[in-house]
């Protein structure tokens, strides 16, 4: 269902809309100085940068053993998650954030994640079809367990940050397009600081990734099946066939014992199945499908127009509880007199 436009009486002064609460939300006071969309930007994305840079640091120091790589991730993640939701409270004032509703978490985890898995199988099995994709033998299941515990903190933290806090605020200023296009470059960007990075992997991560990831989020509002998604890819990536994760430099905690081989452009490379060109074409299928699925939900954006949608909202929503709290009063005080008048 498309947002109505908010009439005039309805618009909040000065250029910028304060960021309000949907439907099913508890709102608070926000900052008043983070009213600006692009003021809360930089402060939402570098903050949950931090958190994720710090998450896997400590993920980092815990791979001794697959158990503690394990319980460490879904600590962290879990970390991440509260970090975001107190942030986003204290420059919001919304308490319980739509895009983490809980009663959507497990569903839409499980959705992705299958979703992912799937993605990846496509890929890896069109990179096999050329010759580029080779099996030595079985892996370990502890190294599966450790990748498991790294890729849950990993895929919560990057999708708090690129899509939680850049996509989401971003939007308000450049709308939906704009939105998933630059989230989708920054992500790729972020990726040339691996071990094995190349500026063709980073182009194609951005791509694929990024733009998919944007795409979910646009269709559905929700950071848990783009979160699912991520971990899926990933997790099949290297935790089931064994291969090198965006150019990381490692591939060796999976079921398989794999490797790849051939031009870069079929296999991947050193950065990994992902800077195949067969990754590319896979995630553009769902990519397209989701921002259709957007916008015929009527769910992409112009510039501003989502700010203006969600403030519009929420002043309908209290003016109906205010006639609704009204009514009732009305109807109490009507029913007492007629009591003592009995």
């Amino acid at each position: 269902m498309l947002f109505s436009k908010p009439s005039s009486a309805a618009q909040p002064s000065g250029g910028d809309a304060r960021p309000t609460a949907a439907a099913g939300e508890s709102t608070g006071r926000p900052a008043r100085w983070a009213a600006s969309a692009w003021v809360r930007l930089p402060v939402m994305f570098v903050a949950m940068l931090a958190v994720d840079a710090i998450a896997a640091a400590i993920n980092g120091a815990a791979d001794g053993t697959a158990l503690t790589a394990l319980i460490t991730g879904v600590v962290t993640g879990g970390l991440a998650v509260a970090a975001y939701v107190a942030l986003v409270r204290y420059l919001e004032g919304r308490r319980r954030p739509r895009e983490l509703a809980l009663d959507r978490a497990r569903p839409e985890l499980r959705q992705g994640a299958l979703l992912g898995l799937g993605l990846f199988s496509v890929t890896i099995a069109s990179v096999a079809l050329v010759g580029g994709y080779h099996v030595q033998g079985w892996g370990s299941i502890g190294g599966a367990l450790t990748t498991l515990g790294l890729m849950s903190c990993l895929s919560v933290a990057e999708e708090l940050a690129f899509r939680g806090a850049l996509f989401r605020v971003l939007e308000e200023k450049t709308g939906t397009y704009g939105a998933v296009a630059v989230s989708g470059l920054a992500f790729g960007s972020l990726h040339l600081v691996n071990k094995d990075a190349t500026v063709w992997g980073a182009l194609a991560i951005a791509v694929e990734a990024g733009l998919m990831f944007g795409a979910i989020y646009a269709a559905t509002r929700s950071l848990w099946l783009v979160i699912g998604v991520h971990l899926g890819w990933n997790m099949a990536e290297q935790g089931i066939f064994g291969t090198a994760v965006s150019g990381s430099g490692t591939g060796t905690g999976g079921l398989l014992d794999a490797s790849v081989s051939g031009p870069d452009i079929l296999s991947g490379g050193a950065f990994g199945p992902e800077a195949s060109v067969f990754a590319i074409l896979v995630c553009a299928v769902p990519t397209v499908l989701f921002l259709m699925t957007a916008k015929r939900r009527g769910r992409v954006f112009g510039p501003g127009e989502s700010a203006r949608a969600r403030w519009a909202d929420q002043a309908g929503r209290a003016d109906g509880a205010g006639q609704a709290d009204g009514a009732g009063r009305a109807d109490g005080a009507g029913r007492a007199e007629e009591a003592r008048h009995g």
